[in-house]
């Protein structure tokens, strides 16, 4: 069953395109993901999906209910946890939860019993009771993900949910999103620009300035790359750029510090190289397939090396204002 519909789906500001004619759809209880860098146009599709923002054109339904005309209904159908806190940081756990099922008009006697189950969860049991305040960055996340849970939502959305977070903490971060669909059955929605965080999807759909340029499951997307990724570098890079492509017939690229190019056995192919080339290659390196390998085939740069430009910091400073135009 598919939860989320997305039609041509398009958001301007006045002659700026933040979200350029998208169609996708997720299926009940997935993990699905947005993938790409700052200002791609990620956060404005969450917004939109989740009624904080109206879309300029198309369609886009949530567990059924149209995103523009039943907004109450696709409301109460989610659960959001936003890259920065929106705790209340002044109460306590348990006063932040409360304060939420109040929102939401969860009766006292379900969510008497359901805060217990969100906070075990996340493993904050011990917590109840304390002031935000004092909590550390992913113990924050953490809550988040109890308070998005606690109105036993169809869908959850995760922008960034690890953004900031030390590797360890964004491991267990995730441990608990594999545990929230297996329990909750919670389909996941998420947006990242981690690389590793998208291998946890089920599938991931790649959005680059405002466009999806592929969407597919994290292996799928590797087969893009037609093979092993072969780095190499010699005293003089130019030099053998010009061998490797004109004399043996390869596709090869110059990228700093050496020169890169796909081998479909890369084991059997180093090997190979090195005798056509004896005391030419200095350094060699040889890997699989990553979704940064995907990104860059796609658009030409690497997401990890993606600086803001003055589009992509209108984009996004657009994306973070929550008023409808």
């Amino acid at each position: 069953m598919k939860v989320i519909e997305v039609n041509n789906l398009v958001k301007k500001y006045n002659d700026f395109t933040a979200v350029d004619n998208i169609n996708f759809s997720v299926d009940e209880g997935e993990v699905f993901g947005f993938l790409g860098p700052n200002g791609a146009g990620k956060s404005t599709t969450i917004k939109i999906l989740s009624t904080l923002l109206k879309l300029t054109s198309g369609e886009a339904y949530l567990n059924g209910y149209d995103v523009q005309k039943e907004p109450n209904q696709v409301r109460s159908s989610i659960g959001l946890v936003f890259q920065e806190t929106t705790l209340d940081e002044r109460l306590t756990a348990k006063e932040n939860l409360v304060f939420h099922a109040m929102l939401y008009g969860i009766p006292k006697k379900i969510y008497q019993k359901r805060l217990q189950q969100v906070l075990e969860i996340v493993e904050l049991t011990d917590r109840v009771d304390t002031l935000v305040k004092t909590f550390s960055g992913g113990m924050k996340r953490r809550l988040e993900i109890a308070r998005g849970l606690l109105h036993y939502p169809k869908v959850i959305f995760l922008d960034e949910p690890t953004v900031g977070l030390d590797l360890q903490t964004r491991s267990r971060i995730w441990e608990y999103i594999h545990q929230l669909r297996k329990t909750e059955g919670v389909t996941i929605f998420l947006t990242t620009h981690y690389m590793d965080e998208a291998e946890n999807c089920n599938r991931i759909a790649i959005i680059d300035n405002g466009k999806i340029v592929a969407l597919n499951t994290p292996e799928k997307l590797k087969e893009r790359v037609s093979g092993d990724i072969v780095k190499m570098a010699s005293a003089d890079n130019n030099r053998l750029y010009k061998k490797l492509v004109d004399e043996l017939g390869l596709k090869a690229e110059l990228i700093k510090d050496g020169i890169q190019l796909e081998a479909a056995k890369g084991e059997t192919f180093i090997p190979q190289l090195i005798s056509k080339l004896p005391n030419e290659i200095t350094y060699i390196s040889l890997r699989k397939p990553t979704l940064n390998d995907v990104f860059l085939k796609l658009t030409g740069r690497e997401i990890r090396e993606e600086l803001l430009d003055g589009k992509e910091i209108m984009r996004a400073r657009l994306g973070r204002r929550s008023r409808f135009k």
